[in-house]
């Protein structure tokens, strides 16, 4: 696997007074593969001496000024990196516990690491201790407490301190401008924009707490073909599965991180738009020694998938949650499309054969073929 390394940085604290101090807590941690450090390093360092001069990429110095973060964010777009991120709603965190700061934290710490390390279990996590991350620093005990170097063969997961580090910055960044996406005392109405600038550097966003309410993901109001049964099984299946696989191998890590960008494209694109295979493959070749090929992706992902039950709709155009019959047309016809052709070509062999030594020999008659010959005699 190749190495990554990931810098963290928070937004937010365990203040429940919504109305001053905030309503989402967000964790960001921007991934990057190690033997690009150096370039990004570089790339990095320009665009803070072109915005920051003398100081340091911090969201907290762009603040509300809107303008400014877009022209920053179109930048830093151009730099290859991905962001894995937790965004903590605090306003369904129900219990008096999550106001002592030790309770709050404790959750996150037990959030972050299970989110992280099922996803990346060989990673070097870089966090800034410094100032008032308090977070980060309780995080770092969490992992030197809880992690079992042993548990998994090859297992690397560990933080190191990054005072000041250019990666931390763009974490800070990437936190800082997630809040202003989310945070009801951040938004306005230049969120969408960040939201979109951004949307390509995203391998996942993690809401908690999870609720996975199907009715969050409705069409219903803005699509008249959207159908709330096939959607709702379909959405539901998808949850299950995020939530009872563990990352234990790499393609389990590859089918999560797939049904989650699956969900993320559902919440954020038309409900008619498929994602293409070539835009989920980028994704999750993120942290591979060698890139994922689409006949590993079609195979170990979409076909294992599928094989469990989870209903994706595909057609030429990539994949998508089915929220229709019309999709779920789309996927028996782009089935079909490949399937009869291949059953016609087996019968036109098995006829050949059969003309050829006067029906003597079948090459279907064969007990591992009876399904096939069943099928192909219906079809015909």
């Amino acid at each position: 696997m190749k190495k990554v390394i990931a810098f963290a940085d928070e937004f937010g604290n365990n203040s429940f007074d919504f109305g001053n101090q905030g309503s989402h807590f967000i964790i960001a941690s921007v991934i990057m593969n190690e033997v690009e450090l150096n370039d990004i390093q570089v790339k990095l360092e320009e665009i803070r001496k072109k915005f920051f001069q003398t100081g340091e990429i911090k969201s907290s110095k762009v603040k509300n000024n809107h303008n400014r973060r877009i022209l920053i964010l179109k930048e830093l777009k151009k730099i290859n990196f991905s962001v894995y991120a937790v965004i903590i709603d605090k306003r369904k965190l129900y219990g008096e516990g999550f106001k002592y700061k030790k309770s709050f934290y404790k959750y996150l710490n037990g959030i972050l690491y299970k989110e992280l390390y099922r996803t990346f279990p060989q990673l070097e996590l870089k966090v800034d201790e410094h100032g008032g991350n308090d977070f980060m620093r309780s995080f770092k005990k969490y992992v030197e407490k809880n992690h079992i170097r042993n548990l998994f063969a090859g297992s690397d997961f560990h933080i190191q301190k990054s005072h000041n580090d250019l990666g931390v910055q763009l974490a800070d960044m990437m936190a800082g401008t997630l809040g202003y996406i989310f945070d009801e005392n951040k938004k306005s109405d230049k969120s969408l924009e960040f939201a979109e600038l951004i949307k390509d550097k995203l391998i996942s966003l993690n809401k908690f707490p999870k609720e996975y309410k199907s009715e969050e993901f409705s069409e219903k109001e803005t699509f008249s073909e959207y159908d709330e049964t096939i959607a709702t099984l379909s959405l539901n299946r998808a949850f299950d599965f995020i939530d009872k696989t563990t990352g234990n191998n790499q393609d389990n890590r590859d089918r999560i991180n797939f049904l989650k960008l699956l969900l993320l494209y559902h919440q954020s694109n038309h409900p008619r738009k498929y994602t293409t295979s070539t835009e989920f493959v980028r994704h999750l070749s993120v942290n591979r020694d060698n890139p994922l090929s689409k006949e590993q992706f079609s195979s170990k992902v979409i076909g294992h998938l599928r094989d469990k039950g989870i209903l994706i709709a595909s057609s030429r155009d990539g994949y998508k949650i089915p929220t229709s019959i019309s999709d779920m047309k789309k996927f028996i016809n782009h089935g079909k499309s490949i399937v009869l052709p291949v059953l016609r070509r087996i019968e036109e062999c098995r006829n050949a054969i059969l003309l050829a030594t006067t029906n003597e020999y079948d090459i279907l008659d064969d007990p591992d073929y009876r399904k096939l010959k069943e099928l192909i005699e219906n079809v015909s």
